[in-house]
């Protein structure tokens, strides 16, 4: 999904919640809206979901990953409030097949476990596995970092 270059005026009503006010806005979470949000305030133009990013990758057969957001310096940001085995796995195929790519994460939060019995939380596996993370926002190092 492509957002327009302005976005959709955000609803005041406070019964809403983040993910309603998300979905209104053309997201599927108050995550993604708030990291939009962010981008626009920092004169970035938000392209969420751009479907000229997509990334083929194979598992059996070959699939497509369409990054949330793609930075003007080529870094991808996926944006997690879960982070799904599926999830997981499936960024680990993508690095594997495409190791030119970027691809860091904004979580939620990075201290949750992977699931309830894990030790592992989700910031513990990005630096096993090589991914550079954040919680709530895009660092604005990752901005203005040049490629």
């Amino acid at each position: 999904m492509v957002a327009p270059t302005a976005r959709k005026t955000r609803t005041s009503s406070s019964s809403q919640s983040p993910r309603d006010r998300a979905i209104a806005n053309g997201y599927r979470s108050g995550l993604e809206d708030d990291t939009a949000s962010y981008l626009q305030s920092l004169g970035i133009p938000v392209v969420y979901e751009n479907p000229e990013s997509r990334i083929n990758y194979l598992v059996e057969e070959t699939r497509r990953y369409t990054p949330d957001f793609e930075l003007p310096n080529g870094i991808i940001v996926e944006t997690k409030g879960r982070f799904t085995s599926d999830d997981r796995k499936k960024h680990l195929l993508i690095k594997a097949q495409h190791p030119e790519k970027d691809i860091r994460f904004v979580f939620s939060r990075s201290t949750t476990k992977l699931n309830k019995t894990s030790k592992t939380s989700y910031a513990d596996w990005c630096r096993k596995y090589g991914f550079l993370f954040a919680d709530k926002k895009i660092p604005i190092d990752w901005v203005r970092e040049t490629k």
